[in-house]
């Protein structure tokens, strides 16, 4: 993991000593709001339904356990006692009080953390595969490659007032788990000739204009990296649109000028930033891999993993859903549900996280991350250390035995506390998950990714969901949007809208009437939502939900 430097120390203490001022003049009245929005936004603050809510940082997901505890410190003392993970793999606090969050800036400083960049019309957090550095189908840990775009991207002078905000995300692995496509840009590491390059995806992005990424260039040598990410953000900085904040976004540019123009765009302008570029990126790239050394793995006896899957069969059902294969012998990726049937997705309460802490440090290598479907990873657990794991977990209520089940819910906060939503994401996913428990269904359903958003926003990424729920307002009443068919990985669609939504109450039957429809098309019990409606389409699924369609094709 990467440790900050005197330079980075420095940098982070001058940056909210600054705010620390800046927040200080607001309550003295000396600033407006409005003279204060621009300056709170550039550090993470936004003003929401009911309070101020500060979105920290955590770059690429990764965490250890340090830091794990002061977010649970932060949460305790200046907080309701929780936070929320995000998709941006973020965590984010929706009380604090504005005086206190020059302090809780300060605490995150105690353990390289911060605030910057998560909001604002800049380059925002850099994403991450959360199995980075374990999963066994892995080219090459993206994460170093994260901290150095990090590194560039913080403070950058040119790019921090662009048209909207920009996201990257970024993968070592062909199988896609950071959405990618659906990203400003998306990187994803290749092999051609025995050589490590990128391949680089440009215009992805959801919200009220959903669009799949294109390929700009399908293999970037390594050294080329951050002149060419300088390059398409240059361009874009420049012709983007800023006449209208709903098409300011460079999927709008990508789409307005065309792939062809804008890559003639970006290699016309990387041959002047190239020139910028003395190498010492890729000597910094060099240095920061070196804090990103695997752990020393250890061996052990798996007898214990084994009599524990075999005796217990409460212990296999979560074996079965929560763990993934490791790259290093005896090793497995543990993946911890915040998904509790009917808890908020994503929240994890301060006792929580320090339990995750202890884990992590006692299991895991020290090792923790976030994943963008708002679940914690222990990247490197031996099988050994698994029947202790998962009975310390049962014990912090941690051990829900669902992930990528149809209870493994993505929701934003919705109108619970979101100033821009116009529906309600959370009680819709409670009453989702709680209602699949009751029937016993999960395990038998498989594979179900369901995401939800509160608004066009989509940060519940809905458009990219196999069942993709989008809560919106119709003349004072929730109504809720279905679509069918999304798919966030390396195989990215948008999927179908499938007709005229649905009141809140009724929600969660058309949920039940579309998983009948799956379960009674389906050629067996391994072939997964996603696969049966490529296979079969929209219409048995809308006649589903929409009786009348079906007599009115009769």
């Amino acid at each position: 993991m990467y440790s900050y430097s005197e330079f980075d120390t420095a940098f982070l203490a001058e940056r909210n000593r600054q705010f620390r001022a800046q927040v200080e003049r607001r309550i003295s009245g000396a600033l407006t709001e409005d003279e204060f929005k621009p300056l709170r936004l550039m550090n993470g603050l936004y003003l929401q339904l009911h309070a101020y809510m500060l979105r920290v940082a955590i770059p690429y997901g990764t965490l250890d356990s340090a830091k794990m505890r002061k977010l649970a410190e932060i949460a305790e003392r200046w907080d309701k006692g929780y936070g929320h993970f995000t998709t941006r793999q973020n965590i984010q606090y929706n009380w604090p009080e504005l005086k206190d969050v020059p302090d809780m800036l300060d605490a995150l400083a105690e353990v390289d953390m911060h605030a910057i960049q998560t909001s604002g019309n800049t380059i925002r957090n850099v994403t991450a595969d959360h199995f980075a550095g374990a999963a066994a189908d892995e080219i090459a840990d993206p994460r170093p490659v994260a901290e150095l775009m990090r590194q560039w991207s913080t403070d950058h002078p040119e790019f921090q007032f662009m048209p909207r905000k920009f996201k990257i995300a970024i993968t070592g692995s062909p199988n896609d788990r950071a959405v990618t496509k659906a990203h400003d840009i998306g990187i994803r590491m290749v092999i051609r000739d025995g050589q490590r390059g990128y391949e680089i995806i440009v215009g992805g992005g959801l919200g009220r204009t959903p669009m799949i990424g294109k390929v700009i260039t399908d293999f970037l040598p390594e050294a080329d990296l951050l002149p060419y990410l300088e390059a398409v953000v240059s361009v874009w900085n420049q012709i983007g649109r800023r006449d209208n904040k709903y098409k300011a976004r460079i999927k709008i540019t990508v789409h307005e000028h065309g792939i062809d123009e804008i890559r003639r765009l970006v290699e016309e302008r990387f041959v002047e930033t190239r020139k910028t570029f003395s190498g010492v990126d890729v000597q910094m790239l060099r240095e920061i891999e070196e804090h990103f050394a695997a752990p020393a793995f250890k061996t052990a006896s798996e007898a214990p993993f084994k009599d524990a899957y075999h005796n217990d069969p409460v212990f296999r059902s979560w074996a079965d859903t929560n763990l993934t294969a490791h790259k290093a012998p005896g090793y497995k990726i543990v993946s911890i549900s915040l998904k509790k049937h009917g808890a908020t997705p994503g929240d994890a309460s301060a006792d929580q996280m320090r339990l995750m802490a202890d884990l992590a440090q006692d299991y895991g290598h020290d090792e923790l991350r976030i994943s963008h479907e708002q679940n914690v990873i222990l990247p490197h657990v031996h099988v050994s250390d698994l029947p202790a794991l998962h009975a310390r977990l049962k014990d912090a209520d941690l051990a829900t035995a669902n992930i990528g089940l149809i209870s493994d819910i993505i929701a934003c906060p919705g109108m619970d506390y979101c100033a821009l939503a116009t529906a309600r994401s959370i009680p819709i996913a409670q009453e989702i998950a709680t209602a699949f428990d009751d029937l016993k269904r999960e395990h038998e359903i498989g594979n179900l990714k369901i995401k939800i958003s509160g608004c066009i926003n989509a940060c519940g990424h809905h458009h990219v969901g196999h069942i993709g729920i989008l809560g919106l307002d119709r003349a004072g009443v929730e109504n809720y949007q279905i679509t069918l068919g999304g798919d966030h990985t390396e195989t990215a669609a948008v999927g179908d809208r499938v007709g005229p939504g649905f009141s809140a109450d009724d929600i969660v039957p058309a949920v039940e009437r579309i998983v009948d429809t799956y379960l009674d098309l389906r050629n067996d019990a391994d072939e997964a939502f996603i696969d049966t409606y490529r296979r079969t389409g929209l219409a048995p699924f809308k006649a589903a939900l929409y009786p009348e369609t079906k007599v009115a094709a009769e």
